[in-house]
């Protein structure tokens, strides 16, 4: 047999004929080679008393490497029980706690990835299933396997045979965090060596981050949203000053009838209202609740794994969410370069959309550094862009560089142009959820169909309708947003700041200075002050460990800001840097 797990090593649950394979095994190894337990005539060793596991296998070439059992909570019986009392065990024994157990590798196996895959197999088997907390009684010999994944000893030390046991425990939360924290490239490289036919993902799947992290202060369940005074939320970029005066009274004035009355179904009068104020045609406008579920809708119907995609990086996360953990297409980042400023290079954007793509999608300006490319320069770049089958403008911040920058006409016009804009944060109603697409008929038709009715809610239409009639206020507001911004650079450059990204949005991304502690530590250090800011470090190598991005607030809460950032950066250059320590990967059993 060939023992390089590499070859088709076939991790799946054991059935009825591969159980028998497992108990002759478990004779092998822990009555014949270990000792634990008298020989048996029919070198069988079964489970015995009230366990009733779930044994996942490793197979190599059809014949058993190797098998770790799970007990579920509903079993009458843990293999724990057999050694201690549950009085004697710091853990609460209800539906949340599974156990892994007997975790065993064919003994000419060993050195290879055989357990590691094994041991992953039974943490994610367990997370799929809704357990919060693992049990487990690992072998002194193969303990560290435990403990690298984050398990940790709750104080009983034992022996069975000749063999000695440690007591040993772990949230599936901590081990997920240690898996991705530590984990990620032994697990690409061992996720090849597997035939995955558990019918559950291989990976947990992630849920898209946005921030908002403010609300485990406020409280989700708004038991008291008066704590929201204590809190300075600038990690999202909701807008700073309050929705038009026209728009809050139509809502205060008519809220009990818009509480309780279905919308119209197709937003049919905020698609006219767009249209009219847009100038375009009714029928080149889709609308959706808030740009995010038009991207979930637009990518899931146009793109699959075999898609080519072309994204600037850094950019808006949400895409990179949709493109690599929901769609599975191949993506290519089109690298904005810290040593040029980010400033995206025009030719050579398009040398590379000349490649051929089946979507670009480019965020301008952009998040998170705040740049914008002019109307001009956009269209020179689209007028060269036909070997791309579609390019989606996402457009969320156009209006802080003027809504005449908007390439809503071009796109009505165009055979591959999208544009995305929502009515979210520089309308101020991002807590009620409206957006839409501008395109050519022929690009929505097929989104239309597989849009769900009331996609947009009553109140959500009403101020977004009443929004597009009150141009001056949010003139007005842009133009103190861009005050605002300036005055809050100035400040971040006296407190010693130097690189700052020149935006011309409503935020700000800088670095911080070299000899400080990294982004996510200043966050963090900010975060038990109130203050919450976005740590962006890791949306791209090139952007480095000590890059952030700040919203902008009303003149008051600004100086709020920057009181506590400036203590906590002032704090920080006394304090040692801390090499990062990086554990080595699941050892080899």
């Amino acid at each position: 047999m060939n023992k390089d797990p590499r070859q088709c090593l076939r991790i799946s649950i054991a059935n009825t004929d591969e159980r028998e394979s497992i108990y002759h095994m478990r004779h092998d190894i822990y009555a014949t080679e270990l000792g634990q337990y008298e020989s048996r005539t029919n070198e069988s060793l079964p489970d015995t008393g009230n366990v009733n596991s779930v044994y996942i296998t490793a197979s190599l070439d059809g014949k058993l490497a190797g098998f770790v059992g799970i007990t579920h909570p509903d079993s009458p019986q843990f293999s724990v029980d057999k050694f201690l009392s549950r009085e004697e065990i710091p853990l609460t024994f209800d539906e949340s706690l599974y156990e892994i157990r007997a975790l065993t590798v064919k003994k000419d196996l060993r050195g290879f990835q055989v357990a590691a895959c094994l041991m992953y197999a039974a943490f994610r088997w367990i997370e799929s299933h809704g357990g919060k907390n693992i049990i487990a009684i690992g072998r002194s010999d193969v303990l560290d396997l435990y403990l690298r994944i984050g398990m940790k000893p709750i104080g009983h030390t034992f022996m069975c045979g000749a063999v000695t046991y440690e007591l040993i425990s772990a949230g599936t939360h901590d081990v997920a965090n240690q898996i991705k924290s530590s984990f990620q490239l032994r697990l690409k490289r061992i996720k090849k060596y597997m035939d995955w036919q558990l019918g559950i993902a291989f990976h947990s799947p992630s849920e898209c981050y946005h921030g908002g992290a403010f609300f485990d202060v406020i409280g989700d369940q708004f038991d008291d949203l008066n704590r929201r005074k204590d809190i300075i939320s600038a990690d999202v970029l909701d807008a700073w000053y309050p929705p038009p005066p026209l728009v809050q009274k139509v809502l205060t004035d008519h809220i009990e009838f818009i509480m309780q009355t279905s919308p119209p179904t197709r937003s049919d009068g905020l698609v006219k209202s767009i249209a009219e104020a847009r100038g375009v045609r009714d029928d080149c406008i889709l609308t959706g609740g808030g740009s995010s579920a038009l991207i979930f809708l637009a990518f899931r119907q146009w793109l699959n794994p075999s898609s080519k995609v072309l994204v600037l990086n850094p950019t808006y996360g949400e895409y990179l969410h949709v493109l690599d953990q929901v769609v599975k297409c191949k993506v290519e980042r089109f690298s904005l370069k810290r040593s040029d400023g980010y400033q995206l290079n025009l030719e050579s954007l398009k040398k590379k959309l000349a490649e051929g793509f089946d979507l670009f999608v480019w965020v301008n300006p952009n998040s998170p550094t705040g740049l914008h490319v002019s109307k001009s320069d956009v269209e020179a770049v689209l007028r060269e862009s036909s070997t791309c089958k579609r390019v989606w403008i996402d457009e969320t911040y156009i209006e802080y560089a003027g809504s005449e920058h908007s390439m809503e006409s071009f796109a009505m016009q165009s055979e591959n142009v999208i544009v995305c804009k929502s009515m979210s944060k520089i309308y101020a109603l991002s807590g009620l959820r409206s957006a839409y697409l501008c395109a050519s008929p022929h690009q929505l038709e097929e989104l239309k169909v597989i849009t769900p009715p009331w996609s947009v809610s009553l109140p959500a239409q009403i101020a977004a309708t009443y929004a597009l009639q009150s141009n001056d206020y949010y003139a007005m507001r842009y133009r103190e947003t861009k005050e605002l911004r300036e005055k809050l650079v100035m400040e971040l450059y006296n407190m010693g700041i130097k690189e700052i990204i020149p935006g011309i949005a409503n935020f700000i991304m800088f670095h911080l200075p070299a000899e400080t502690e990294t982004a996510d530590f200043i966050a963090k250090k900010c975060r038990n002050d109130g203050l919450f800011i976005r740590d962006i470090s890791r949306m791209d190598s090139e952007v480095g460990q000590h890059a952030i991005r700040m919203a902008v607030k009303d003149e008051a809460t600004n100086k709020r800001m920057l009181g506590i950032f400036k203590n906590v950066l002032n704090q920080s250059y006394s304090i040692p840097r801390r090499d990062e320590i990086r554990e080595p990967i699941f050892t080899s059993y």
